[in-house]
């Protein structure tokens, strides 16, 4: 049996989240509106950065997890911010921490709203993509270019990710 340390889930919000990226949603009134007052835009919502190259559009699958949720590894890329936009409907598991001295501190972990997604800061640390409903699907917004972007660090005991509530379904 493998021991782990306890992590509770916060639910995602922009003035927590503030240091390790910004918090994507259609919250409130739009910024203007378009289209002859057809469509709300919410504008510029997030700073992608990058030292070098282009911003890509890709599209990932990942595997739906369940919580409780037990994670060692987290990964981070000190070329360019990265945004994660779920392509349905659902929430999401979102694992970050500080860096200390090159490392990363004690993690925090946030369950996104159904209609949430994250862009996070250039160099922050995070845990691997984690659906916990739906199909996995998501569109990611990161950078495209030369030399080596990912970092990765394995905690040497793991954490176990759980919901403050008890709830699994993170709505």
């Amino acid at each position: 049996m493998i021991s782990s340390r306890m992590l509770e889930a916060e639910t995602l919000t922009a003035e927590a989240f503030a240091p390790f990226g910004d918090v994507l949603e259609a919250n409130g009134a739009p910024s203007r509106l378009i289209n002859d007052g057809a469509c709300g835009r919410w504008h510029d919502l997030a700073a992608m950065e990058f030292s070098d190259g282009q911003a890509g559009i890709s599209l990932f699958r990942a595997q739906i997890r369940s919580l409780p949720y037990l994670f060692d590894l987290v990964e981070r890329h000190p070329e360019g911010s990265q945004a994660f936009i779920p392509m349905e409907h659902v929430p999401f598991l979102v694992i970050v921490g500080p860096d200390k001295n090159g490392r990363p501190d004690t993690p925090r972990a946030f369950v996104t709203r159904p209609g949430q997604a994250i862009n996070l800061h250039r160099g922050t640390w995070h845990g691997v993509l984690t659906p916990i409903a739906g199909s996995g699907l998501f569109a990611v917004i990161d950078r495209i270019g030369p030399g080596a972007n990912l970092e990765e660090y394995r905690y040497d005991s793991p954490f176990t990710v759980t919901l403050a509530d008890g709830r699994a379904d993170g709505r």
